[in-house]
This record gives structure tokens, C-alpha cells and sequence, in this order.
């Protein structure tokens, strides 16, 4: 079993890891913060809440659809280091305006932030897969691949966790000064361990890069040079439908615990934070399982794994016990007393693992199988494709929710989705492996 743990001792992985824990950690404290405060504490209308967090999704993602391609140019052609130190820069600047929304309660300029948030995370996103075959050896990138999917989504969880303890409701409202303040602090501390990334110049042997300002032509160039490639079209597209997936999940699940399970804030930082673990969690197995090898032999079962725990998780919603008009909403010991309870969390759980199964492999797949010199470009064309079938999910869902489409309902969706993201995880194994 290949132990990549040692890699966190290292200064050519620790700084870029804590970098990138740092501001999954504070994007996740941001958005639970703004989300829990518009949907419990602004709105009180279901259909306003399931609009309002699919259009924050929509918005979070498009700078990666309209942006990536100038972002994967710039990090192969200048220092990767330098990109990381200006965008924690602005990091901070985002998060003053963020501070600001959430002081004053202003739905319109926290969306702003969010979507500021969103071009942050365009330009980082190429650079957090791109550095690793530069820093570590070849047998290394798998398990290095492994550690950043995991810290990522242990950050979500401390985030998200923090987030819904800063952000408490008295009779007099909701607070949130608390989770302004920390906002801030995170991105100073996250600049400050950025700055520690060691140097990662384009490589030696590779040609200029002219870049193309131009965002749509260099978007068709970058993806039309990139999926002509089978391997890595069908490698794209099966990570593409994992987040695809994941956006639905994602912009549903505050929702679905209010108005699916009657249940407040606290169950659905849980559900959060449950879902969080589980793709940490399959994110380290599957190192183990492969023993450091890229390959793509568990995406098949555990694309069917995921979609089989959402399909029952979809059942049991379906038939959920509404309260009754004038109830309050279930607290954490009320929603965990009630039947069937922990097989939601645990079908939450099982889904989570499985997705961290699922994906990590497939983008150590993407950086490996490339030049170096190209691999930052190659994570650009994944997240333009995954960014618009993400934002194409969010309009379908968003479109959905105005038909009368239930939150259980769009379960069902992301269940049979799962197929296809199996199907083409099996096509890929069957090329590559």
C-alpha cells in the first residue's frame, strides 16, 4: 500500500496543502454563513429558498466556465507560486465585501462576493493539480491527489461546521458578526502559508506559451486540443457528470432538510458535514485500494455504489413525515429520534464515499498521463467542461423548481445520472487499464 501521509512532512507538499485546506476551509465558512443566514434568518418562502441556492451555485460556477482557459494559461507559462500569492491576495479583498453582506444582511452584495469567490477559485484550481507532478515523484501523485481531495473536504467540513456555530439565532435575529471576523482572519493566515509554496516554473523544455486573452476562442482552443485526446475526453466527461451530480446535491441540501425532512439549520449542518467525512474518507481508500497506481478500475462500482445510496436516500425523503402547519422545525435530537433517521445519514455517508472513490483517481489520471507542460491547461479544459455541466445542472434544476419539481425529486435525477457517470467510468478503465 503506497503511505503518502509522509508527504505532509514535506516543504514540497505541506505548504500547498494548508493552502488549499485554508481556502476550501474559509469558502465553505463563507457560504454556509451566507446560507444558513438567507434561508433560515431572510427568506421564508420554499420555492425562494430552492431558487436562491441554485442560482448561488450557478454563480460560484461560471468563472470557472468563462475563465479557466486564461487561468490554465497563466499557470503554465509563469511561476505556479506566484499565481497562489496573488489570488490568497485577493482572497482577502473578497472577503471584506463578504464581511459586509453578511453584517448587513445584503443578499445581493453577498452574492457578489460568492461569485468573486468563484474567479478565486478558477485561478487556484488549476494550479492545486498542476504543481503536484512537478513536486512529487510519479508513484506520489496518486496519494498526493488523494491527500488534497481529503483535506478539501475535511476543510469543508471545518468550515461548514464553524459556520453554522458562528451564525446563531436570538429572538432579536440571526447573528453573524462573528463569521465576518473570521472570514478575514482565515484569508490573512491562508496568504500567509501560501507565500511558503515553493517555486513552480514552467518547464524548461517546454515552448512559449502565447497567451490568447480572448476567453471564448481560448476556451474552444483549449478544449477542442485537449478532448480530441480519448482518454482524457472520456476521463473529462465522467468527472464532468460526478460534479454535475454534486451541484444538484449540493444546492439541495438546505432545502432538503428544511422543507424535505423539517429539520433546521443544525441537521443540515450535519448533513453537510456527514457528506464532507465521506468523501475524505474515499478519498484516502482508494490510494490504499490501488496502491498508489492510477487506474480507473473502482470508478465503475463506485459511480453504482453512489447512485444506489441516493436512490434510497431519494426513497426515504419521498415518504418523510412533514410537520405539521405551525410546528416548528425538528432540532438535531428531534430529526436523529425519529425513524429512519440514520439510515439517511448513513445513505448520505455511503454516497460520499463513494464519490471520493470515484474521482480521485481520475484526476491524478489527468495530470499523469499529460507533459508536464501542459498539465495545468489539461485541469483547465476538466473545469470548463465539469463548469458547464454544472451551471447546464443548475439551470435544469432551477428551471425544475419553477415546474414544481420536489427536492426528492431531483434525487432521482442524480440516481439515474450515476449510470452514465458509471458507464463511463467503465469505458475509461477499459481503455486505460
Amino acid at each position: 500500500m503506497q503511505d503518502s501521509l509522509h508527504l505532509l512532512k514535506t516543504r514540497r507538499f505541506l505548504p500547498l496543502f494548508a493552502t488549499q485546506f485554508l481556502g476550501a476551509f474559509n469558502d465553505n465558512l463563507f457560504r454556509t454563513s451566507m446560507v444558513l443566514l438567507v434561508i433560515y434568518g431572510i427568506y421564508g418562502d420554499p420555492q425562494q429558498e430552492a431558487t436562491f441556492s441554485a442560482v448561488a451555485g450557478g454563480l460560484f460556477i461560471l468563472p470557472f466556465f468563462l475563465l479557466s482557459a486564461l487561468a490554465g494559461q497563466l499557470a503554465d507559462s509563469i511561476d505556479k507560486a506566484r499565481i497562489i500569492r496573488i489570488v490568497k491576495t485577493a482572497e482577502i479583498l473578497i472577503m471584506i465585501v463578504g464581511a459586509a453582506g453578511l453584517l448587513l444582511h445584503n443578499v445581493p452584495l453577498l452574492l457578489v462576493a460568492l461569485a468573486a469567490m468563484g474567479v478565486h477559485s478558477t485561478f487556484f484550481g488549476p494550479i492545486k493539480y498542476a504543481v503536484l507532478p512537478q513536486h512529487l515523484e510519479d508513484s506520489e501523485v496518486l496519494g498526493g491527489t488523494g491527500l488534497v481531495e481529503a483535506g478539501t473536504y475535511v476543510a469543508i467540513l471545518g468550515g461548514t461546521l464553524l459556520g453554522g456555530v458562528l451564525v446563531y439565532q436570538h429572538a432579536d435575529g440571526f447573528h453573524v458578526a462573528r463569521a465576518a471576523v473570521a472570514v478575514i482572519l482565515v484569508a490573512l493566515i491562508g496568504r500567509w502559508v501560501g507565500g511558503m509554496v515553493p517555486p513552480a516554473p514552467p518547464q524548461a523544455d517546454a515552448p512559449p506559451l502565447k497567451m490568447d486573452w480572448h476567453i471564448i476562442r481560448a476556451s474552444v482552443t483549449l478544449v477542442n486540443a485537449t478532448l480530441h485526446i480519448r482518454r482524457l475526453f472520456i476521463a473529462i466527461l465522467a468527472i464532468s457528470f460526478f460534479w454535475a451530480m454534486g451541484a444538484v446535491l449540493a444546492a439541495q441540501f438546505p432545502p432538503l432538510v428544511k422543507n424535505g425532512l423539517g429539520s433546521d439549520q443544525h441537521v443540515a449542518t450535519l448533513f453537510l458535514a456527514v457528506f464532507s467525512i465521506g468523501v475524505a474518507l474515499g478519498s484516502v481508500a482508494v490510494n490504499r485500494l490501488l496502491g498508489g497506481h492510477v487506474s480507473a478500475r473502482y470508478a465503475p462500482v463506485s459511480a453504482l455504489g453512489m447512485g444506489l445510496f441516493v436512490l434510497d436516500l431519494y426513497r426515504r425523503v419521498k415518504w418523510w413525515p412533514e410537520i405539521a402547519p405551525g410546528e416548528k422545525l425538528r432540532g438535531l435530537t428531534a430529526f436523529l429520534a425519529l425513524p429512519n433517521s440514520w439510515a439517511v445519514v448513513l445513505d448520505l455517508f455511503g454516497v460520499a464515499i463513494a464519490g471520493g472513490m470515484f474521482v480521485v483517481p481520475l484526476y491524478a489520471f489527468l495530470t499523469t498521463t499529460v507533459a508536464k507542460s501542459k498539465t495545468a491547461r489539461t485541469v483547465a479544459a476538466n473545469n470548463i467542461v465539469n463548469s458547464g455541466f454544472m451551471v447546464l445542472a443548475t439551470l435544469i434544476l432551477t428551471l425544475a423548481v419553477q415546474l414544481g419539481v420536489t427536492v426528492a425529486d431531483s434525487l432521482l435525477i442524480v440516481a439515474i445520472a450515476s449510470v452514465i457517470a458509471a458507464w463511463l467510468g467503465w469505458l475509461l478503465h477499459k481503455a486505460c487499464d
